[in-house]
């Protein structure tokens, strides 16, 4: 049996391939009955109807999800072309249709470039996007006019990789914040067939690929065999892509107590201070008057 005290200490990343047909926030229910750990979150809602990366943190790490949350994300959407909807997906009201005979893969490829860089995107309606304190989809459910601002995102690069008209499959690899339903909608514009999306799977979150992502089932399979300890990856590694400053037991427990340790010269920004166990101990940023690394967040417990 695990004691309550080892639960107090258990910090890190289960990274999920979330199944469709379940909320974001339904997978943590499900990761917290069946780690008996109330402190978890994931980084960034996967809707109901996609598949793929979630990362759910678990325990101290939770304290890591504004800087995992703004990871860049990566998709494999399909894309419906010749039809509009309300919800810019298969869920929602035709709004409107056209041929798609006379499109070739060359045009659909011109006009996919032109949603690549720093973009402006607006929401879909029906999204989580609170106008003045209440949900776009609420709002929208009721029948009210939703106006929702744009908002500045990136897209990185969008590759097709199957082409079988009216259904295209596209790679979106974009920034947090990106609407692939907007996506899909605004290319349905552009090409005048109107398009939505129909299918969504979440390939990448930040550093996480499906290939650190663990099918649902056979995380719950585990909870039951008790060994899903197995599948827990530390917290150091949710921002791998950050510098890492390697701490000694005594500058450990300096950072502990909120003082500063000596930075390297060419040392910059933010950093994971990470003891000789390889813990997770602080975020820090490096004081360039001083160059020192100062705590930011403290994650270290005895």
């Amino acid at each position: 049996m695990e004691s309550d005290n080892i639960k107090d200490v258990v910090s890190g990343v289960l990274v999920v391939d979330k199944p469709i047909g379940l909320t974001s926030h339904d997978v943590v229910q499900i990761i917290r009955r069946g780690t008996g750990i109330r402190r978890a979150g994931h980084t960034g809602t996967l809707d109901p109807r996609a598949s793929g990366v979630l990362v759910i943190l678990i325990g101290p790490a939770v304290r890591l999800s504004e800087y995992v949350s703004a990871s860049d994300k990566r998709y494999q959407a399909t894309i419906h072309l010749g039809a509009s909807t309300d919800t810019y997906d298969s869920e929602g009201t035709v709004t409107s249709s056209a041929p798609v005979e006379g499109i070739t893969e060359e045009h659909f490829n011109e006009i996919l470039q032109q949603f690549i860089g720093e973009i402006e995107q607006v929401p879909p309606p029906y999204s989580a996007v609170k106008v003045k304190g209440r949900r776009a989809y609420d709002m929208a459910r009721e029948g009210e006019e939703v106006e929702l601002m744009p908002r500045k995102i990136n897209v990185y690069s969008l590759e097709v990789l199957e082409w079988a008209p009216p259904e295209v499959v596209i790679d979106v690899y974009c920034s947090s914040g990106t609407y692939v339903r907007s996506l899909a909608n605004d290319l349905g514009k552009a090409l005048g067939t109107g398009a939505h999306l129909i299918g969504l799977r979440r390939t990448k979150s930040g550093r996480f690929t499906l290939r650190d992502a663990v099918p649902l089932r056979r995380l719950q399979e585990a909870f039951t065999a008790g060994n899903w300890y197995r599948s827990l990856i530390p917290a150091a590694e949710a921002l791998a892509d950050w510098p890492m400053v390697e701490l000694d037991a005594d500058q450990v427990e300096l950072i502990r107590h909120g003082h500063r340790v000596p930075a390297d010269p060419e040392a910059k920004g933010l950093a994971r201070g990470v003891s000789e166990q390889g813990d997770l101990v602080a975020l820090m940023e490096v004081d360039e008057a001083t160059r020192e690394w100062q705590p930011r967040k403290v994650f270290f417990q005895t």
